[in-house]
């Protein structure tokens, strides 16, 4: 009894490995991901001037922030400048930021802004993807598609108030 349970236990093993071995003709699948690239990625926008947005209205984004805008500056970027929109006591309410060129520059904008390992999932009609988040004061909405990223930061917590903001910037600048 004790040598057919011997006996049976190889035959299972035997058959097991045999089970996990490669058959004759065939390859073994081997690992095609890419290590990671490190892309250089822009300085974050700074305000350079007094100005108003060239793709964004204050009262636009006086009616999706749910704050009244101040002041409007602009960065030095091109070919679109980031604006920065103000509130009462020079606050800044929102941050809007267009990046156009490489497609890896625009996603990394968007995983920079919104980590896409620790962010929700965001998404528009069209093919934008990215992410957003609310880290407890304000929220962030950033979304890439092709070589072209959109990060909006908000100083309202609700994520929905950067997404109308960035529909908005999309249909402006036919995007």
């Amino acid at each position: 009894m004790r040598r057919a349970a011997l006996t049976t236990g190889l035959l299972l093993a035997g058959v097991t490995v045999a089970g996990c071995a490669p058959s004759a003709g065939t390859e073994t699948p081997t690992s095609t991901s890419v290590a990671p690239t490190s892309v250089s990625l822009p300085p974050q926008p700074q305000p350079a001037a007094d100005r108003s947005c060239p793709y964004l209205t204050s009262d636009a984004v006086a009616d999706a922030d749910g704050e009244k805008v101040t002041a409007v500056q602009i960065s030095a970027d091109k070919p679109h400048p980031a604006c920065f929109f103000y509130t009462f006591g020079h606050a800044k309410a929102v941050t809007v930021q267009v990046y156009v060129g490489d497609t890896a520059v625009a996603r990394g904008l968007v995983d920079r802004a919104a980590p896409v390992q620790t962010s929700s999932k965001a998404e528009l009609p069209g093919g934008w993807e990215g992410g957003l988040l609310s880290p407890g004061k304000g929220a962030v909405y950033a979304v890439a598609k092709a070589g072209t990223a959109i990060v909006v930061n908000t100083d309202q917590p609700q994520s929905v108030k950067g997404r109308e903001i960035t529909k908005q910037v999309i249909a402006n600048l036919k995007l």
